[in-house]
């Protein structure tokens, strides 16, 4: 037998030859992919929007602009002005493109945002009102 130098002991086995105490390394990574995995999916629930059941009725809801002119006119002119363009409240002109209907639900009911009071309407008023803030 010829011998180059090499024996069986120097020779490299391939990664799938291994016996799993060969592979230390391997049940480290499939445990790491795991918690990420577990990770993203607790993430995405946690961070998914919650709506309340009453945005939810609302925005089931098709709103009569005019019926919003009436509630707003009611309820907003005093701080937003006649024409939404703003008061004591900020301007509502084109509010609708930077919050989403469940966002101007929220702003409205909450009271968050002092000086504005909570105020919940009843869910088709509210559906109206949001179908007049949109035409702003």
């Amino acid at each position: 037998m010829s011998n180059d130098g090499l024996n069986s002991a120097t020779v490299a086995q391939p990664e799938s030859a291994r016996s799993p105490q060969q592979r230390p390394h391997q049940g480290l990574v499939i445990l790491g992919i795991a918690l990420v995995l577990i990770a993203i999916v607790l993430m995405v629930w946690l961070f998914r929007p919650h709506t309340d059941p009453y945005t939810e009725s609302v925005l089931q809801l098709d709103g009569d602009a005019n019926n919003g002119r009436s509630m707003f006119v009611m309820n907003c002119v005093a701080c937003h002005g006649q024409w939404a363009a703003g008061e004591v409240g900020p301007s509502l002109r084109g509010v609708s493109e930077r919050l989403s209907r469940s966002q101007l639900i929220h702003q409205v009911v909450s009271g968050e945002t002092p000086p504005m009071p909570k105020f919940q309407p009843e869910a088709r008023q509210m559906a109206d009102l949001l179908s007049y803030l949109e035409q702003l």
